[in-house]
């Protein structure tokens, strides 16, 4: 079993902290620091961890910010030595999100030395919120910064619903001050900072699902294999709900002539199995069709209603009257997001993100161990 997240923030790592820091700051109290980072440390989990030695360092580094930043800034890692470096740095990022905003350019800054080294989303997000026509018009500089971590911090940053982080409700309304942004960085040589582009662009189809949609328009037409990729990872939750201009997009047309037959092969699932279906789907139309197959499990939640949940199933190519069978298992076993109840379930096939056919089944959970 993998170990507790929480533990990437234990006594040791704070006493490596202490080091480093001290080792630029030679006045730095490290055995105050240690003793009020790891007091209590064990019973807290990972966020209460990284907030108590943020506290530790409010406590123990200067009252003013920038010679606070100054140290910090000179204990990350150079090719000499070692430094502040991987979760050591998430305290660090509450520290700047919470003191740096009143010193905004210097702020910033030290939030874009600390990202090669670990990530600096979450730090930024204050700053947006704060001022975010300032914060922008800074963060729009980076696009062109020689480090690949820097450019991905310009997207990941500012993605208006970043998992774990600072939701910024501007930015979830109107989007269109960070679309440039992505626009610079949609062709970046890294992989890793096109994939964050994606994530931002699909986080804004959550609310401005048109606007994504026309966007990925514009910049579909003789798009290189990379941006193709981008665009459609950008769109998933959009072809995942059957938005049209998003199908058209990649060449899926109207479901009208492709007809599709669901059969159970079991029809009751015990917890901890899977659900096995087939399914043909047939091209009744005049032209050759470009078909995406998804399948929606509608599950039962403790009040009884359903709710769905869509999983990618396969794409292919059909002439005019072929047919494509397909066969799929889906598990039914235990994952940390999601509570199983027992009862009537149905699985839905989407066509081209139209439902197209639909059969309900029983879910059973296991009789508890009378030992």
């Amino acid at each position: 079993m993998s170990e507790p997240l929480k533990n990437l923030l234990r006594n040791a790592l704070v006493g490596d902290m202490a080091d480093r820091i001290a080792a630029n700051a030679p006045s730095f109290d490290k055995t105050r620091f240690v003793k009020l980072a790891t007091d209590g440390l064990g019973a807290l989990e990972l966020m209460e961890r990284s907030a108590l030695i943020r506290d530790a360092l409010f406590a123990t580094l200067p009252d003013g910010f920038p010679e606070a930043a100054a140290i910090l800034k000179a204990s990350l890692p150079t090719s000499a030595r070692p430094g502040l470096t991987g979760w050591m740095l998430l305290p660090v990022n509450q520290f700047i999100a919470a003191r740096g905003p009143d010193h905004f350019e210097l702020g910033l800054d030290l939030l874009k030395a600390l990202t090669p080294h670990f990530t600096a989303e979450f730090g930024i997000r204050p700053f947006i919120h704060r001022d975010q026509q300032r914060a922008l018009a800074i963060i729009s500089g980076w696009i062109g910064d020689p480090d690949q971590h820097v450019r991905r911090l310009a997207s990941e940053g500012t993605r208006p619903r970043l998992p774990w982080a600072m939701r910024l409700p501007q930015l979830v309304k109107d989007p269109t001050p960070i679309l440039p942004i992505l626009t610079a960085l949609m062709d970046d040589p890294e992989e890793y900072v096109r994939r964050s582009v994606a994530n931002s662009l699909n986080d804004i189809a959550k609310d401005n699902p048109d606007m994504v949609a026309a966007f990925i328009a514009g910049h579909i037409q003789g798009a290189s294999p990379e941006r193709r990729r981008l665009l459609k990872h950008a769109s998933r939750t959009l072809l995942k709900k059957g938005h049209a201009q998003a199908l058209a997009n990649f060449g899926f047309g109207a479901a009208a002539s492709l007809q599709c037959e669901l059969r159970l092969i079991n029809g009751e699932v015990m917890f901890g199995e899977g659900l096995d279906f087939a399914i043909r789907v047939t091209n009744g139309g005049e032209a050759t069709q470009s078909v995406m197959i998804d399948y929606a499990i509608h599950h039962v939640k403790a009040d009884g209603s359903l709710s769905p949940k869509v999983f990618k199933c396969k794409t292919i190519m059909l002439a005019p009257g072929q047919s494509q069978a397909i066969e799929r298992r889906h598990a039914m076993r235990p994952i940390t997001t999601r509570r199983y109840y027992p009862g009537q379930h149905r699985i839905a096939i989407l066509v081209n993100g139209a439902e197209s056919a639909s059969e309900s089944f029983i879910l059973k959970m296991p009789s508890p161990d009378p030992g």
